[in-house]
């Protein structure tokens, strides 16, 4: 009995001393990395032969690189809006280019969840939609950059940095490949494919800045808890990048375009057809090399910078202490069906990029269907937050443990300005335009097409799946507008 009775008192002893070690732990920090219209087809890490891309690769060796996540928006403003307030685009209503908070009241945001908890919650750059960091700010139109915040949520933030950058304006060889048949246009703002090879150092443009306010942030606050979130504008429109990242690409003709298939358009609705193709942007196929050349380009630029802020963790000794998450608002066409940019609902737009790396947790590949809009919960359960019951994503936080389990029967996403909606299942791509379907219907079978080109939807077989698929669609429309924010 007595030495039952010890036995007993050092077991006691051990899980008080270790429930004690516990409460002492210094909560994870999260470090929010974002690029800006990257499709994951771009990355070494997923597979690309001829952009590396060194830091993101590091980072998804050491933690957990999902290979079907899914945007909820193929456009920045209704995704970013959807996985910063936890909701679908259907329940918040942000279509566009508008702030989330007007619906949400007084409903806490992610960074908002953790600034409620006792976490500096900054931003550094676009997290949620605003310009791309240039053109307004350096335009000349008198506006004040850090007043510039497009359609950002202040209650989100501790404090938020805005890095603009010279964009188009930057010194260096630039042309303007779009709508420019004859060479005429000089380098022009909005949203238009131009390509700068450009002079000075990565600080000169956004993303650099962006990088030396990331690493100023984490020195300045790596003893207490932060949530920190950098978003990096490249690849997006303008490819701007010092001339040294463009070097691996040149000459531009050695690059190779996908395959352009014969009648490809053929079986594909009208609202299917990309807004940006080919054909309507006045490409020739030395202009589209040249804008591979330049994305490429821009993705490595980005991936530096990603680099440095990685490498500030460790150096401040804090990369055992903070989950690390990189991904992008959506994906990018890169001249896949002859599309070009994001906004379609293939999987070249609503595929993205995501890695989440948590200290103490081993390497994976995970090929479970999950969304942008599960980050919030999964973030708060594995920093011991609560996980709030209104927002609809999914803890997906399991998988990091075991990544062959499967969250999530199906994917979704909407591409609003063409009113289109997408559920992406393990074997199928289901695209419908209209919430009646009217303006049409697209099937893939992925499994057997993983290029999307043979639109199945109006074959006979397939009937009965495209009517189940409909159901399907009816039933999450109603369980996206089942919420609390009426």
């Amino acid at each position: 009995m007595r030495l039952l009775a010890v036995l007993l008192l050092w077991v006691f002893s051990v899980s008080a001393s270790s429930a004690q070690e516990n409460s002492d732990a210094k909560p994870f920090n999260v470090l929010f990395l974002i690029s800006d219209d990257l499709t994951s087809t771009a990355l070494s890490c997923y597979g690309n032969q001829i952009c590396q891309t060194p830091n993101i690769d590091a980072l998804a060796a050491r933690g957990t690189r999902f290979t079907r996540a899914y945007c909820q928006g193929t456009y920045c403003g209704p995704s970013r809006a959807s996985f910063m307030s936890g909701y679908y685009p259907h329940a918040t209503g942000v279509m566009g280019y508008t702030n989330p908070r007007p619906i949400l009241g007084d409903r806490a945001t992610w960074s908002q969840h953790f600034k409620n908890n006792g976490y500096y919650s900054a931003r550094v750059s676009k997290i949620y939609h605003m310009g791309v960091p240039g053109g307004v700010q350096l335009g000349g139109d008198g506006r004040d950059h850090d007043s510039y915040n497009g359609a950002d949520d202040a209650l989100s933030w501790t404090e938020r940095f805005n890095t603009p950058g010279p964009e188009w304006m930057a010194a260096g060889i630039g042309e303007t490949l779009e709508g420019n048949p004859d060479g005429k246009k000089p380098a022009v703002g909005g949203n238009t494919f131009v390509v700068v090879e450009a002079d000075g150092d990565d600080d000169v443009h956004a993303d650099g800045k962006a990088a030396v306010k990331a690493i100023e942030l984490i020195k300045a606050h790596k003893d207490k808890p932060f949530w920190l979130g950098v978003g990096f504008v490249r690849p997006h429109v303008p490819f701007v990048a010092p001339k040294k990242y463009y070097e691996p690409f040149l000459p531009y003709d050695k690059l190779e375009l996908p395959p352009k298939i014969e009648g490809d358009w053929d079986d594909i609705p009208k609202p299917g057809i990309n807004y940006k193709t080919s054909l309507n942007m006045k490409m020739d196929i030395r202009r589209q090399k040249k804008a591979l050349g330049g994305y490429y380009a821009s993705v490595a630029y980005m991936d530096a910078q990603v680099g440095r802020v990685l490498k500030a963790l460790e150096e401040a000794g804090i990369a055992d202490q903070t989950i690390v998450i990189f991904t992008s608002d959506h994906g990018y066409h890169l001249g896949e069906h002859d599309f070009w940019a994001k906004v379609s609902l293939l999987d070249e737009s609503s595929q993205v990029p995501l890695i989440i790396s948590v200290p103490g947790k081993k390497p994976a590949v995970c090929h479970s269907l999950v969304e942008l809009l599960d980050l919030f919960p999964t973030t708060a359960s594995l920093c011991g937050l609560e996980v709030p019951e209104r927002i609809q994503g999914k803890d997906i936080s399991s998988l990091l443990d075991d990544p062959e389990q499967s969250v999530r029967d199906a994917a979704f996403s909407t591409a609003p300005m063409r009113k289109g909606l997408l559920l992406r299942t393990d074997q199928y791509s289901f695209i419908q335009y209209g919430e009646d379907a009217k303006n049409g219907i697209e099937l893939y079978d992925v499994k057997s097409d993983p290029g999307q080109y043979t639109n199945l939807a109006e074959k006979a077989d397939f009937a009965p799946v495209v009517e189940n698929f409909r159901k399907q669609m009816q039933a999450k429309l109603v369980e996206m507008r089942s919420h609390d924010l009426k």
